[in-house]
């Protein structure tokens, strides 16, 4: 009989191609690594690992055990299901990736609608940005994941998962309360009023940085980018304390320094949607379930 979990870890060399990321993934030394794959070789009296150099790769029969590693993991899930399924009262731990804008006003909330809901089952959270959380879901290392695509960036849906939308996200001019573009409270802007301002954006690569560029240049400028970061809220504290324009996801102004404002922007495609993600036919699971129902009491679709 193959040991499942070695199985995992020549499962997760596949996908992330060295042993030392594979080992900081389960939290063990490289050395336990190599040693469970050398035992899988043994197990198996297969040669499933070419090493050139400092480098490993995958034999053919290797690739192959790691389809069926995927094959034998998904009828394990199912058996799961269907024994969790049979109880009415959802229990044990569930596991939820969540990316950082979306830990206050959602996974917060969900917390704590389903500790009063369902007493017997334990939220774990997770912080990873979509691609990453996605990744942890197909790995059956998070049950579940809050992730997000931009409208206008044509995003792909993620491949080997189910999405749900939650609600869309648009994004907002964060500007100081004197700005002369801060029009009457709830007046959307032109982006191009903001044209000769000084910004602050997300770096280029990333999804937020894309979206804001991609933006701008249909509204008929480039940016004048003077400082960029990843982190919505020292985005929103640079803008208070330098005035400069910054454009972010509504959820992330939930806590705004009383210096600003938020205004609305009158680009309908500069948005972004929240979906909650799950592995194929594992909606249905009990716990799955009850956070879904959870999650459209807390998030409707606008």
């Amino acid at each position: 009989m193959l040991e499942v979990r070695r199985l995992i870890l020549l499962r997760d060399l596949a996908v992330h191609g060295t042993v030392t990321a594979v080992a900081e993934l389960h939290g063990v030394t490289p050395s336990a690594v190599s040693q469970q794959l050398r035992l899988l070789e043994e197990e198996t009296r297969t040669r499933l690992l070419e090493r050139t150099g400092r480098h490993i790769h995958l034999t053919a029969a290797g690739h192959r055990l790691t389809e069926d590693t995927e094959r034998v993991l998904a009828m394990l899930e199912q058996a799961r299901i269907r024994l969790t399924t049979e109880s009415e009262n959802p229990a044990g731990p569930l596991h939820l990736g969540c990316f950082p804008s979306a830990l206050v006003p959602l996974a917060a909330p969900l917390g704590n609608a389903l500790e009063s809901a369902h007493p017997a089952l334990q939220l774990h959270i997770t912080e990873a940005e979509p691609e990453a959380a996605v990744r942890l879901l197909l790995q059956r290392r998070i049950d579940l994941a809050l992730v997000y695509r931009y409208t206008n960036l044509a995003t792909p849906a993620h491949a080997g998962v189910e999405t749900r939308a939650l609600r869309t996200d648009p994004l907002v001019a964060v500007l100081l309360r004197d700005h002369p573009a801060a029009h009457s409270e709830g007046s959307p802007i032109e982006l191009r009023e903001l044209a000769d301002t000084p910004w602050i954006t997300a770096p280029a690569q990333t999804a937020c940085g894309d979206a804001v560029l991609q933006a701008c240049r249909t509204a008929g400028f480039t940016p004048q980018t003077r400082h960029t970061c990843t982190d919505f809220s020292a985005m929103i504290a640079l803008a208070a304390s330098t005035g400069h324009t910054v454009l972010v996801p509504r959820m992330a102004t939930h806590q705004l320094p009383p210096t600003l404002i938020t205004r609305p922007v009158t680009d309908h495609t500069l948005a972004r949607t929240i979906e909650i993600a799950v592995r194929q036919n594992t909606a249905h699971e009990s716990a799955i379930a009850a956070c879904l129902t959870a999650l459209d009491t807390i998030a409707p679709v606008p």
